[in-house]
């Protein structure tokens, strides 16, 4: 931590921007530089920033009870939190590719400071490009020494997509909690390799695949787009099964496969797994005993999410956190969610996004325009509330709408009272920021939604979300015990260190885990 905290002052320093541990405006009397519009903060009103801080006191803190033992009464003791019980992660998918020590270095303090967690990128396509060819181990091409040589990283087919045993060494070795996206997705374009159809099928059946299924070229990204013919359009599940009989096995056996690989591989070391990625719009598709779909992603197995994570459950510890993901808040995803759950599916968090890819929608914002209003969130955050499972924001983008102080500010102020509100919300258990650094997106995506600039210097943002997570949402006390040595305190829920001298003058340090209301513990 206190690397991290000297190199913002240095950057503070350099950047010659006060924001350090400043507050972000909350108010429309606190924005001086009127960043935002008085519409905008007619939405973000006292009322509303009243509730949220209301919420985060209920929701986000407990009491506890400690008792010392061998303590006089009026012995001062030190009381710090150590870590959240609340997920603050982001993804690590720019490991070791930054093009300079330096900025790896400053890339991986983040990971054990601002962030305690981290999504490690298990995308199909690229980390088994070649069948039963898994991208587990580290070779040349995934080592710093490879990429700070690289002209052009982006043009790499694993560009942001670290191989993945040297990423989990790392988060085990700072205590990140580790999450693992994703194992099932029917998106063509960053998830499905090429030979699921090409080595797949059979020479007759390729030959009809072939007939319903072209791929064209996107001259804008360069990445293959599948276009379906009339005759595939024409046919039913159940005649698209006929037709692909040994294609249809092939593709349920490899889909499985997949999670038995990963579940091997990382059996007790992964927390959680988002088992399928985004997959409400074809829960009205899903065809319970069925054979093939037509999804809306193209060809995929039938009720394939509910085969997924029954396949998951089977391989995984039960401690092993099942999460479903999707970009979808609607009633889709909550309707999808219950009936797996009858269905007898382990599905421990449901996974949302909120991603405001376009510089405008956060001009917009601060225009006043209602985009991401609290009003707007509560709605979303009720609804999927109703499956009784916890919620992961798992993807969260905020685009700062040009790359000077102003549109810097803008994305600070947004993140900021986005952040509070999410924060105060029962059933959220964690928020992951999306691309850390700019410029180090997917293709399509913003190149100033980062934290960091491209040289890993801090944005505002950075030091908003530091102020609250560091800062503001992390208790830190000097009290005096009491009779018997019993102190009483309410702080936000996470482990502690506890520090005091006893009658004998010794000085004792302990730890305790602060989850419930009541948890009381004797030291």
């Amino acid at each position: 931590m206190r690397k991290q905290i000297l190199f913002a002052i240095a950057m503070v320093c350099l950047g010659g921007v006060a924001f350090g541990q400043t507050s972000f405006p909350r108010s429309q009397k606190e924005d001086k530089d009127k960043t935002m519009s008085e519409a905008y903060w007619k939405l973000w009103n006292p009322k509303v920033q009243a509730k949220i801080d209301a919420d985060i006191e209920a929701n986000r803190k407990a009491d506890a009870v400690i008792t010392l033992g061998n303590v006089p009464a009026g012995t001062e003791v030190k009381i710090e939190q150590v870590s959240h019980d609340f997920i603050f992660g982001a993804h690590i998918f720019n490991f070791n590719q930054l093009g300079t020590h330096e900025r790896n270095e400053r890339y991986k303090e983040l990971y054990g400071t601002l962030f305690n967690s981290a999504s490690i990128a298990f995308y199909w396509k690229t980390f088994e490009m070649e069948p039963g060819r898994m991208r587990f181990a580290t070779e040349y091409w995934d080592t710093e020494e490879f990429w700070n040589n690289c002209p052009d990283p982006k043009m790499q087919p694993h560009w942001r997509r670290p191989s993945t045993d040297q990423v989990v060494d790392f988060c085990e070795s700072k205590g990140i909690r580790l999450h693992g996206h994703t194992i099932i997705w029917g998106n063509r374009t960053w998830q499905h390799p090429h030979w699921l159809i090409e080595n797949m099928a059979t020479p007759e059946e390729k030959a009809k695949l072939d007939s319903y299924v072209s791929e064209i070229i996107n001259p804008n990204n360069n990445r293959a787009i599948e276009q379906y013919t009339d005759a595939y359009k024409a046919l039913t599940d159940a005649q698209l099964s006929d037709a692909l009989p040994e294609f249809t096995k092939t593709l349920n056996t490899v889909f499985e496969k997949r999670i038995i690989d990963l579940a091997k591989r990382y059996r007790n070391r992964i927390d959680s797994w988002d088992v399928v990625n985004e997959s409400a719009t074809d829960f009205k598709k899903m065809s319970p005993g069925g054979r093939l779909i037509k999804s809306s992603y193209g060809i995929m197995p039938a009720d394939y999410t509910y085969k997924a994570f029954q396949t998951a459950q089977s391989v995984f510890p039960d401690h092993v956190k099942l999460n479903i993901n999707d970009y979808n808040m609607g009633q889709d995803y909550l309707d999808q969610v219950k009936d797996l759950t009858e269905r007898g599916c382990k599905i421990d968090i449901m996974g949302a996004q909120m991603h405001l890819f376009d510089p405008q929608q956060c001009l917009d914002i601060a225009a006043g325009k209602e985009i991401q209003t609290p009003d707007k969130v509560w709605e979303w955050s009720n609804r999927l509330g109703q499956a009784g499972k916890p919620i992961h924001l798992s993807e969260i983008t905020i685009t700062a709408p040009g790359n000077d102080t102003h549109g810097r500010q803008i994305q600070a102020i947004i993140a900021t009272n986005l952040y509070r509100l999410w924060f105060s919300i029962k059933p959220m258990m964690g928020i992951t920021w999306w691309n850390v650094v700019d410029d180090c997106g997917a293709p399509g995506e913003p190149s100033v939604s980062g934290l960091f600039d491209r040289d890993m210097k801090p944005k505002a943002s950075y030091y908003a979300l530091d102020n609250l997570i560091n800062h503001e949402w992390k208790t830190n006390l000097t009290v005096k015990a009491g009779k018997k040595g019993v102190i009483n305190f309410r702080g936000f829920k996470g482990n502690y260190k506890v520090s005091w001298t006893d009658a004998d003058g010794n000085v004792m340090t302990k730890e305790f885990y602060l989850k419930n209301d009541g948890d009381g513990v004797t030291l």
